[in-house]
């Protein structure tokens, strides 16, 4: 194990999947400190209340990237309860671990999904009482990359 990692993280972390925005998702959630720490935003799609694709952009250690990759695998057509059910534990474990070290800054790949999904869910309540359009996903991830960009040193 290098660095601690098992080696389902290290292959996660050097062949990461479904990396990158999804264009008109439905729900945008992000998570962290890109001045100081692990960056995550994760991208959904949703058909019929099940996660057609989930993605994501990650800025972060390996493990960060290792824990957004399973959980993209782990949550890709669960319902949006089920996926609301997965832990950052659940993530860690399918895994087959992490360092200690690692599990409170980069292990958040399910705390940002269920900020996804409430984001959706946010949308959805908007639609219905104003009859409006989704939200572009650029957006948010625009304002957080300029927050980044003024907080570099």
């Amino acid at each position: 194990m290098a660095f601690g990692y098992t080696e389902k993280v290290l292959a996660h972390f050097l062949e990461p999947h479904n990396v990158g925005p999804v264009e008109d998702a439905d729900g945008v959630g992000e998570l962290g400190d890109a001045s100081c720490g692990d960056f995550f935003v994760m991208f959904i799609k949703v058909d019929e209340g099940r996660l057609a694709d989930i993605k994501y952009l990650v800025r972060g250690c390996g493990a960060a990237i290792a824990t957004c990759s399973a959980l993209s695998d782990l949550a890709k057509d669960l319902t949006l309860e089920e996926a609301l059910g997965l832990s950052d534990d659940d993530i860690a474990a399918e895994l087959g671990g992490l360092p200690m070290e690692k599990m409170h800054c980069s292990n958040l790949a399910a705390s940002v999904l269920h900020r996804a999904i409430a984001d959706y869910e946010r949308r959805q309540r908007d639609i219905r009482l104003r009859g409006g359009s989704l939200r572009d996903w650029r957006a948010p991830y625009e304002e957080a990359m300029r927050r980044q960009r003024e907080n570099r040193p």
